[in-house]
Order: C-alpha cells, then sequence, then structure tokens
C-alpha cells in the first residue's frame, strides 16, 4: 500500500489526526509524527519550516519510506510543499487543507498578535486547556510559532518561483468558512504549480477540530488512490 504521511498544523500535533489515521488505514500506510517541540517533543532550535521539512526528512528515512503522499493541514501544507520543493523524489503527490501561503509582515503580525499566552488563559481559557492537553509546554509551542509566522512574514519560506519547482499532483483544499486563508491566495498558489487541483469545501472552518473526518478521508481516498 501507498505511504501516507500525514502532517499537523501550527499549534498541533499528531494527537489531532489520530480519527483521520483510523479511517485511512484500511486504504494507506499511514504516518503521524510531531514536529520538534510539538506535543511531548522538546526542541533546542527555533520552529521554522526548514526545520519541520527535516523532521519529516528525518522520519522518512529512519522508516525507510523511499516516496511518499503527504496530506498537510494548515501548516503542516506548506511544510510538505516545501519538502517537495527541496527533495522532489521523496514525495509523490500532496494535498493540502487551509494552508496560509499569503505572508508579509503586516500578515504576520495580525497573526501573531493571536498568540499571546498571557491572553489565552485570561481570555479563552478553554483553548488554553486544549492547547495543554496537546503539549507539555504550550506556552513556548505558542511563543515559537509566533516567531516563526515573523519569520515567514518577513521571508517566505517558498518564494513564487520555487512553487513552479513542485511538478508532483498537488491538490489545494479549502473551506468556504475559512477565516484564516483566502480563495484568492490559495488560486494564486495553484497557478504557480504545474499540476494543481483546487477544490472548495463548502461549510468547512479553519480548526482541524471542526473538519468533517469521515468527509476528509472520503476526499482524500479520492484524490490519493
Amino acid at each position: 500500500m501507498t505511504d501516507l504521511v500525514l502532517l499537523h498544523g501550527a499549534l498541533g500535533s499528531k494527537v489531532q489526526l489520530e480519527q483521520l489515521k483510523t479511517l485511512l488505514q484500511p486504504h494507506f500506510t499511514v504516518h503521524t509524527l510531531n514536529f520538534q517541540g510539538h506535543g511531548d517533543l522538546v526542541s533546542d532550535e527555533p520552529f521554522s519550516i526548514r526545520l519541520f521539512v527535516q523532521n519529516v526528512l528525518d522520519y522518512l528515512n529512519k522508516n525507510d519510506i523511499q516516496t511518499c503522499a503527504i496530506f498537510g493541514y494548515s501548516m503542516g501544507g506548506y511544510v510538505a510543499l516545501k519538502l517537495a520543493q527541496e527533495h522532489p523524489t521523496r514525495v509523490d503527490r500532496i494535498v493540502t487543507l487551509a494552508t496560509k501561503f499569503a505572508w508579509s509582515p503586516e500578515i504576520a503580525a495580525k497573526e501573531t498578535a493571536l498568540l499571546n499566552p498571557a491572553k489565552i488563559e485570561e481570555k479563552v481559557p478553554k483553548f488554553a486547556a486544549a492547547l495543554a492537553q496537546l503539549h507539555t509546554d504550550w506556552k513556548t509551542v505558542m511563543v515559537q510559532t509566533a516567531s516563526c509566522m515573523t519569520d515567514l512574514g518577513n521571508q517566505p519560506a517558498l518564494a513564487e518561483t520555487e512553487f513552479h519547482e513542485i511538478t508532483i499532483p498537488v491538490s489545494l483544499l479549502l473551506g468556504s468558512e475559512d477565516s484564516m486563508v483566502t480563495r484568492e491566495e490559495t488560486q494564486a498558489v495553484a497557478q504557480h504549480l504545474p499540476d494543481s487541483y483546487v477544490e472548495l469545501i463548502d461549510g468547512w472552518q479553519h480548526p482541524i477540530e471542526r473538519i468533517n473526518k469521515d468527509e476528509l478521508a472520503n476526499i482524500l481516498n479520492r484524490l490519493l488512490r
């Protein structure tokens, strides 16, 4: 069976993808991993797309996976595309969901303004509690994620010309109610990818917790098998 790697998003962990993994296992050999510093993993390096690409590459090498399909949610989709651009033989197909591609200093400032651990604890305690269940040290994850977004705003990890180098089939999924990722930025990236497909899914929002996993599994089976 095809090896399929599921990549979580910013502030997330592989735990969020366990239900999806179970649904996909009859059709794929499914793998999940935590990016460095997430879940119960620590990191002595600042968060970056390059670091997370290396995490995936290390996982593939450790498990003797020569090539694979990847589903990347949000930031995980960005990591998947960067991996394919730098190591084209290791990935044969990608599906992203709710991946933000438009980064600038202004966009990064808007996103990172929401990533204040003290304010999260005070104003959104349920969110803080959920993050505490995902990570050994959720506050450090949040601070590091904000720094990573700032870096992306200053210099995106994928330049416009680099998308042209990703020649494998790439499907870009986006929920119609996603308030973080726009249709325009998704379509713009699709125009730079040689073999792209865009699908807008009615009613879906950005948070992975609000995505219908059965419906997502059916879509991935259709696009990846």
